[in-house]
């Protein structure tokens, strides 16, 4: 009678740890694509590749990114993982600062 039991439950559990996983993943989504729309020209952002880089103009769908003084590159919107913090300075530890020294 126990293993009777037992397999609707855990079939129970499983979807119920589905619809969660599902849920967050959607929340996730949802909170990027958010701060993909905000973005404005002047903000620090960090790519998936793992390129920091300022904004120099924004279109539709591509944004132009000044990853070095006069060196600019254009992105597909989507690669913007996440906007870096504004108020560090440069050789703050932060890690923000790409041109320190190894």
């Amino acid at each position: 009678m126990g293993l009777e039991l037992l397999l609707p439950l855990m079939i129970i559990a499983l979807i119920a740890l589905m619809v969660l996983q599902s849920t967050k993943q959607r929340k996730a989504l949802k909170a990027l694509k958010e701060m993909q729309e905000s973005l404005t020209a002047g903000d620090h952002v960090l790519t998936t590749s793992g390129l920091h880089a300022t904004i120099s103009s924004i279109g539709e769908e591509t944004v132009v990114l000044e990853i070095a003084p006069g060196v600019r590159t254009q992105w597909d919107r989507r690669v913007i993982r996440e906007k870096l913090d504004t108020n560090s300075t440069p050789g703050d530890p932060s890690g923000t600062d790409v041109t320190g020294s190894l």
